[in-house]
């Protein structure tokens, strides 16, 4: 129960440090939707959508009155398109129909175009890969993913190098719109069910009927604890931002137990994630400088990202028994304004990134790169930050955007997904690595049973 001092605090959160409800997503299970006919199938996926999710943005609307909570987005997400239209064909026409219901309910993303890999892909989901850039081009609120990695599987390394050629592809059906359609497309290793968080959300095959998933956000709420105890030690600063990530999962726990019930549905759970924006103020990159970075990238960057991401899930795990999806800080450079002036200083490199990702949630994170990367030097992108997963355990992706036609400066993506300068990666290339193909078995510990 919520006492006078913690509603206080928390009203002042919402007032002044940009705290939020970053996302409430409705996953939908989809499998009796398949059929053996792709219009057939594309209807009823439809059907299914605009029934079960027919109050929902009225219904989290509410709550945010109520509450006085803001929600930023209403999202769904859906069981594997990889899936759900191999008997039928068609995918095109699923993405459609999803496309069509989220306008319709008018949802933010709809995520779940897509496949899980890690081990080896059907004829099926070959095909269905290849639909990718065709569909995030002529669809808006369509999100995709693929998962080319597990630790328990190894790395689908046929997979990698596919993915490589299908973000070029998409960024170059999409270079009209600077390429954003490689914004709606992540590459996962380890994926997780129940992410609440896009382009990566969809609903696990584990996962109920209908699952109220909730992402919660406050970069700046744990920034203004933390200038609260300045010169204090590392144990200080842990406790400080493990307390403070407590009070914001109450929050979000109140939130995803009142719309499940509203919505006749299952509470899953809440993501932990500090969810940046390009707002002052609401930045992940903030919060390293001011627990003692002169700049994000400096040497001391990625110890600060790993006592971060600890204290936020413990201070999660003692609000609530229902912590999952990915939990931890994302590090997106375009949707940080910290991360984007540190790119712009030359601070912060794609190395260094690539270091963090090792101790954060997610990995390689909405950053645009040079439009003449290849295809192969994009597949060995999405090779190391798959091993870092694998051999981890932890979820790593990537998201990369090559921006036609640009090879320095900035773009911008407007909203939610800011700007971005394009990053530097570098001369070497790993083209002999990436045409073996094949398969890099799964790491030895693996193996427990």
């Amino acid at each position: 129960m919520l006492n006078h001092n913690e509603i206080i605090q928390t009203i002042t959160m919402i007032k002044d440090l940009h705290l939020d409800i970053r996302t409430v997503t409705m996953h939908i299970s989809l499998f009796d939707c398949i059929t053996d006919d792709a219009d057939r199938t594309a209807q009823k996926v439809y059907d299914k959508l605009t029934s079960k999710a027919k109050n929902f943005v009225s219904i989290i609307d509410g709550i945010q009155t109520k509450y006085g909570i803001p929600i930023v987005n209403k999202r769904l997400s859906i069981s594997p398109i990889s899936l759900i239209g191999a008997a039928s064909g068609g995918y095109e026409k699923i993405a459609l129909a999803m496309d069509k219901a989220a306008k319709e309910l008018n949802i933010n993303f709809i995520g779940g175009y897509t496949a899980i890999v890690q081990k080896g892909m059907t004829k099926q989901e070959e095909e269905f890969i290849h639909t990718i850039p065709k569909v995030l081009s002529e669809t808006d609120v369509v999100c995709s993913s693929v998962n080319v990695g597990s630790t328990k599987a190894g790395i689908n390394m046929d997979a990698v190098r596919l993915m490589g050629e299908i973000i070029k592809e998409t960024a170059e059906k999409t270079k009209d719109k600077n390429c954003i359609g490689c914004a709606k497309l992540v590459v996962f290793a380890n994926a997780v069910e129940d992410n609440p968080f896009m382009a990566g959300s969809f609903n696990g095959i584990s996962e109920g009927d209908c699952v109220i998933n909730v992402g919660i956000s406050g970069p700046g709420v744990v920034k203004a604890a933390i200038e609260r105890i300045k010169g204090e030690d590392c144990s200080v600063l842990s406790e400080t931002i493990k307390n403070t990530a407590f009070k914001i999962s109450r929050m979000g726990e109140l939130v995803g137990r009142e719309a499940a019930k509203q919505l006749n549905a299952e509470f899953g759970i809440i993501d932990l994630s500090l969810a940046p924006t390009p707002e002052v103020g609401d930045s992940v990159g903030e919060v390293l400088e001011e627990m003692g970075l002169s700049s994000v990238g400096a040497h001391g960057t990625t110890a600060c990202l790993a006592m971060l991401n600890d204290a936020v899930k413990k201070g999660g795990s003692m609000a609530s028994s229902r912590v999952g999806g990915l939990s931890g800080a994302f590090i997106p450079v375009s949707e940080d304004i910290g991360m984007i002036r540190a790119v712009k200083s030359g601070a912060l490199g794609i190395d260094k990134l690539e270091a963090m990702t090792s101790v954060c949630s997610v990995g390689l994170d909405m950053i645009a790169i040079p439009g003449s990367t290849s295809a192969k030097t994009i597949s060995a992108i999405i090779a190391d930050e798959a091993a870092i997963g694998v051999i981890n355990g932890k979820t790593t992706a990537v998201r990369v955007i090559p921006v036609i036609g640009k090879e320095e400066g900035e773009v911008e993506f407007g909203g939610l997904l800011g700007r971005a300068s394009i990053m530097n990666i570098g001369n070497g290339n790993a083209d002999a690595f990436i045409d073996r193909g094949g398969h890099i078995p799964a790491p030895i510990h693996s193996y427990r049973n």
